[in-house]
């Protein structure tokens, strides 16, 4: 056989492989697809020190990246098993065997995956060994070529097939028919000066669509709010389960609130606040009666993601969101319902697509990023950064130096800035909304031309001054003065 349709018999059926795992995925649930299934494995086995690296280094495209880089490898597995079975099929059938295998023992590692999702990676399987086996005895015809059309055809129609039947939920349609949540309780009106958005500052409460977003899913799931319902059981007198209706007919509470993660680098972006509406779950839970002795709200996505908060500071602290800035939550940010905690780092407490809510201890259950190497308890820290002017950028005449500041749930009480290493200044602060949220700062500057070096600091309101030592986010949170440079013209 000729390199270059050994190449392409073993590309093909890859590509078939897939195509057929994906479609089967689309009728037993998308995520037993072999493709996003190893995705999900990938994601659970990467080292702490890796994943970190992928955030900073992609940021939200982190999976993006991943799945580019899953496809490039396998591409490159099938170019590589076509190129050593030029002779025989068998080189190239182990490899398909092998890779279908490793297809299902990833399906059977997922948490979210019922006992029907390995027909998708069986089928994966038996697809790949067939095309791969059907190609190469057909490449020595003369009409291997149209064989080769035919089959990237029905792959690819297979594919597309599987992703428009596994996306086939009508999740915004869901959420347009929940139409408008009215909170019995309103957040309070912004003050005018809540931020300087025009000295470089973001605006106060963040757009759905610019909130960060930081999680393990590969794709997001997808609930209809008519089918979602919360389970809430574990050390409580009554264990009991909350649909979305019932939710939005108790009194439903909006807070402003700043979500951060634990995954911010000093200066990161990771962090954004937005208007949630929801019930208070101190109030589910005190209904369900907490047996003493509990100390954790141990708290599982539909995707299998879990989290666990520590339970005292929940019952004060936490919500059951179902709507933000003023409409039902997205579904990339958890639609039907997802835990909104202030003061909380994410991984500890933001569950989204939240269907279980435990009521333990934290020597029973452990989170999905405890074992990874992250804290048990992981309270925001006191951080400051500059948002303007830019690093290394040239600025004219007299610089304002603005940016952001938090401390949730203890509140920002001042920032202070330096230049050069000179003594330090305070900062103007924006209006202060509540201690569960950030607050904008800015700094007018008279400097001399050249170049200039400037940093922050945040104080709380305990009286706690941001610590100076540079410290990694891992394993609760990033530590160190926020400082840029630029040079005046």
């Amino acid at each position: 056989m000729k390199p270059t349709k050994a190449a392409l018999t073993g590309l093909l059926a890859i590509l078939a492989a897939l195509a057929a795992g994906h479609l089967v995925a689309a009728f037993v649930g998308l995520s037993a697809s072999p493709y996003l299934a190893v995705g999900n494995a990938a994601i659970d086995l990467t080292p702490t020190w890796l994943k970190d690296f992928a955030v900073t280094t992609f940021g939200t495209n982190d999976k993006l990246v991943l799945l580019a880089g899953m496809a490039i490898v396998l591409a490159a597995t099938g170019v590589a098993a076509g190129v050593a079975s030029r002779n025989s099929p068998t080189p190239g059938t182990v490899i398909a065997v092998v890779l279908g295998l490793v297809g299902v023992a990833a399906v059977l590692t997922r948490p979210d995956v019922g006992q029907l999702s390995l027909l998708a990676p069986l089928a994966s399987l038996a697809a790949g060994v067939y095309v791969f086996r059907y190609l190469h005895k057909e490449s020595t015809q003369d009409e291997s070529r149209r064989d080769f059309l035919i089959t990237a055809g029905l792959a690819v129609a297979a594919g597309v097939t599987g992703q428009l039947l596994g996306t086939r939920t009508d999740v915004e349609g869901s959420r347009q028919a929940i139409g408008d949540l009215t909170p019995k309780t309103k957040a309070p009106e912004l003050p005018v000066n809540v931020d300087f958005t025009r000295d470089g500052t973001p605006s106060f409460i963040t757009s759905a669509k610019d909130f960060y977003r930081i999680d393990t899913a590969l794709s997001v799931p997808r609930i209809r709010a008519e089918e979602w319902a919360l389970r809430i059981h574990g050390m409580v007198d009554r264990p009991t389960v909350l649909t979305f209706d019932e939710i939005r007919k108790r009194d439903l509470v909006e807070e402003t609130v700043t979500l951060t993660c634990v995954s911010n680098e000093v200066g990161g972006p990771y962090i954004s606040t937005a208007n949630f509406v929801g019930i208070r779950i101190g109030d589910v839970l005190r209904e369900a009666g907490v047996k003493a002795g509990a100390d954790q709200l141990f708290s599982t996505s539909d995707d299998g993601f879990t989290a666990g908060s520590p339970l005292d500071y929940v019952l004060e602290h936490g919500l059951i969101a179902i709507g933000m800035n003023g409409e039902p939550l997205p579904a990339e940010h958890g639609f039907p319902a997802r835990l909104v905690v202030p003061g909380l780092y994410g991984y500890v407490s933001a569950t989204k697509w939240v269907t279980d809510l435990n009521v333990t201890t934290f020597a029973k259950e452990r989170g999905y990023w405890i074992p990874r190497g992250w804290a048990v308890r992981a309270p925001v820290k006191t951080m400051s950064r500059i948002d303007r002017p830019r690093g290394l950028s040239k600025v004219s005449g007299r610089t304002t130096v603005a940016g952001t500041a938090w401390a949730q749930p203890k509140g920002v009480a001042k920032v202070e800035v330096r230049v050069d290493g000179g003594p330090w200044r305070e900062a103007e602060l924006g209006a202060d909304v509540s201690d569960s949220t950030w607050r904008m700062w800015r700094l007018e500057l008279d400097l001399k031309p050249g170049s200039h070096t400037v940093e922050c600091r945040a104080t709380d309101k305990t009286g706690y001054t941001q610590d100076q030592a540079r410290l990694d986010p891992i394993p609760d949170g990033a530590t160190g003065w926020h400082s840029i440079s630029f040079t005046v013209q």
